[in-house]
């Protein structure tokens, strides 16, 4: 039986070298010895410690490798495994091509773990002075500065990468968690709530099918582009006011939703005019295929509505505004968008405020329409108003 060993490991100095070199034994017993690249004893015996706790949880080898690791490396694999099809849609994976080419060219040759809080943000500010390039026939010609929400997509890209290098045990901890960013960012993930008054102005210059369209996303919170336009008329099931929806972004989305009427008097208006296919919303250039976007249409009806721009899809945010604060449970609202994250229902919920000043807008306005009808009498032979006539 062999000797135990006397110790766990060891920092020392080895002739020849400047640095504290550390040596422990791994899971099978074999010796390992590695340079702290640090003259630091203090820093060494960090490493050791390290060490010793990758060991014992069994990613002994999984940290060494991602501090072999390059960040370029990390990211092809990234790109490859973790961003494509079924796990993100395809647009999706189409934003974070675009983004990790500009990454890659800051910190595709350093080490995975040398990427620190320091570089990102030197990143992010080289990038925020930097213009946008247009490829021309002569080369490339430069325009004014690049947004900053086109940044800060590109650290957001960033942050989900080494928050998957964080899970795999290639970094102890997220670098970009510790980074502020530079500038303020006007307007990002904020919804634009939709009033009813606006609504009524906006189907009242669309297109009967988005009038359709419209009613329906505000009345069931379907996503546009991934349920909504792809959907099939057999999805609709009239007699009981469901709608299945077989595919969507997410697992949780796959479900079937409650009809309310004005949801199923849109339905019915949309198969009426729909032709004979199959699609609710079939293409006007294939009658076989269905309709790819309605943001044209969408711009146009917005535009003689005289509203401003926003997205369509802020009526799925419109929708779960309105049953939180028609007294939903959060639980179930959350359900009803087929979400499976709760802390999505957060940017839902900043909307509350405007939702609560159109209530006292209406209140106030009830009030004073009544104010010459509702009165109480008091003891005394004068009596007063309830409301104060304005």
């Amino acid at each position: 039986m062999g000797r135990p060993a006397e110790h766990d490991g060891v920092v020392y100095r080895r002739e020849g070298s400047r640095f504290w070199w550390i040596c422990y034994r791994d899971r099978t017993g074999k010796r390992q010895r590695e340079s702290s690249f640090t003259e630091d004893w203090q820093e060494a015996h960090k490493m050791l410690r390290a060490r010793l706790e990758a060991r014992d949880g069994n990613v002994l080898q999984v940290v060494r490798k991602g501090e072999s690791l390059s960040f370029g490396e990390w990211a092809d694999f990234f790109l490859e495994n973790y961003s494509k099809s079924p796990l993100r849609q395809p647009g999706t994976h189409n934003a974070n091509l675009r983004c990790a080419q500009h990454l890659k060219k800051a910190f595709a040759t350093r080490r995975l773990i040398d990427v620190g809080p320091e570089e990102i943000e030197l990143y992010l500010r080289e990038r925020l002075r930097q213009r946008v390039k247009v490829r021309i026939s002569k080369g490339y010609r430069e325009q004014g500065l690049i947004k900053s929400t086109t940044v800060h997509q590109e650290f957001r890209v960033l942050r989900r990468m080494l928050n998957v290098a964080v899970r795999k045990r290639l970094l102890t901890s997220n670098p970009s968690t510790m980074v502020e960013f530079p500038v303020p960012l006007k307007g990002l993930f904020r919804p634009h709530y939709v009033t009813w008054s606006e609504q009524q102005q906006i189907e009242k210059n669309a297109m009967p099918h988005l009038r359709n369209a419209v009613r329906i996303i505000a009345e069931t919170g379907l996503r546009v582009k991934k349920e909504l336009l792809p959907m099939k008329k057999d999805q609709i099931d009239f007699i009981n006011a469901v709608l299945w929806v077989p595919d969507s972004k997410t697992p949780n989305g796959v479900a079937e939703i409650p009809l309310s009427k004005l949801a199923l008097e849109a339905f019915r208006d949309q198969v009426a005019i729909s032709g004979y296919g199959e699609f609710l919303f079939p293409s006007d250039r294939n009658k076989t295929a269905h309709l790819i976007s309605l943001r044209t249409a969408w711009r146009k009806a917005l535009k003689r509505a005289g509203i401003p721009y926003f997205r369509l899809y802020d009526l799925r945010s419109t929708y779960a505004t309105r049953l939180s604060a028609g007294g939903v449970a959060d639980e179930w609202v959350i359900q009803l968008l087929r979400q499976g994250d709760s802390q999505v229902f957060k940017k839902y919920s900043q909307m509350k405020l405007q939702m609560k000043r159109e209530a006292l807008d209406k209140i106030n306005r009830r009030a004073n329409e009544m104010s010459g009808v509702l009165t109480q009498e008091g003891l005394g032979d004068s009596g007063f108003d309830t409301v104060l006539t304005q």
